[in-house]
């Protein structure tokens, strides 16, 4: 309960100070403590500890944030493992359905009217059919 306390007492005025942080100071906000560095993300509120080594500065997540990406991290390799054998047992081996007759011939229908109408626009804007003729070799909609 005490670590609680102090932990809070601690990182309650990093916290507040993250809050105020004004645009263009920075992500990350350094406080010396007796171990070394606390940073703190003033975007996401995470906290990592940071030791200093041979002249460089070596940051580790705090040890909640730790238990808490170990967790996520075990789900998701779960996750994949479920997958892989799902995969392995056949269960994404379906093929594909093929597209019926009928589907076909619609999608073929429609196709031909989108290209006729597109060349009576390349012909009328060649000079080669007036605007104002109606428009030959229609084909009745299938739909």
């Amino acid at each position: 309960m005490r670590k609680t306390i102090a932990g809070l007492a601690f990182i309650l005025p990093l916290i507040m100070a993250g809050a105020s942080n004004a645009e263009g100071e920075g992500r990350y906000q350094m406080e010396r403590n007796a171990d070394g560095f606390v940073r703190l993300d003033t975007v996401t509120g995470e906290m990592s500890v940071c030791k200093e080594a041979s002249g460089q500065l070596t940051c580790r997540m705090a040890a909640d944030e730790r238990a808490a990406f170990e967790k996520e991290l075990d789900r998701l390799a779960k996750r994949v493992e479920a997958l892989e054998k799902a995969q392995r047992s056949g269960v994404f081996a379906d093929k594909p359905r093929l597209p019926t007759d009928e589907e076909i011939d619609r999608t073929m229908g429609i196709m031909e009217r989108m290209m006729r109408r597109f060349m009576d626009i390349v012909k009328t804007l060649e000079g080669g059919e007036d605007k104002t003729s109606p428009q030959k070799d229609q084909m009745p909609d299938k739909t």
